[in-house]
């Protein structure tokens, strides 16, 4: 069952405002064939599509002397909504996202609850609870900023509306 294995458990809810409506945004994030020229620390990624059924293969490569690799398996979608997905590799848990309109554009919220699944992520979480904390935040701040500045572009405004969570 996700998240049921021992360690640090990472628990996110996190809020984006972009500049951009929904069908923009997800837009946006349907140009799977950029993610790795966005995000350079994506070492390898393999995915098909947004859609339900639909899995995805990630190599993540966060500034620390280990990286990552789990699958997100789709398990709902509604295009320009939302998308929620299973992970499952050395992480393990549920993520995320829901889109809504705004006045000035639209505002993402990612939810997630995360934990190590393979035995060296474990002992790592235990051992350093902090260097857990710090891999996940700095994903989701990096990529929040990548994302920003080779996605949306220059001149669309956005930003990090609710603090990073803790673990």
């Amino acid at each position: 069952m996700p998240c049921e294995a021992g360690g640090v458990h990472v628990r996110s809810d996190r809020r984006y405002h972009f500049g951009v409506g929904p069908e923009e945004l997800w837009s946006r994030f349907a140009q799977l064939d950029d993610y790795q020229a966005w995000w350079p620390w994506l070492r390898r990624f393999e995915a098909g599509g947004i859609a339900e059924g639909e899995r995805w293969s990630c190599l993540v490569q966060p500034p620390l002397p280990y990286a990552l690799r789990f699958d997100l398996l789709f398990d709902e979608v509604v295009p320009a909504r939302s998308a929620g997905a299973r992970i499952e590799g050395d992480i393990s848990g549920h993520a995320r996202i829901d889109i809504d309109a705004t006045d000035t554009g639209s505002e993402l919220r990612l939810v997630s609850h995360l934990a190590p699944a393979s035995t060296m992520l474990r002992v790592v979480s235990r051992l350093a609870r902090p260097v857990a904390a710090f891999g996940h935040d700095w994903v989701l701040d990096t990529g929040f900023r990548q994302f920003t500045d080779r996605a949306i572009g220059a001149g669309v405004t956005a930003a990090l509306v609710r603090p990073p969570a803790t673990a």
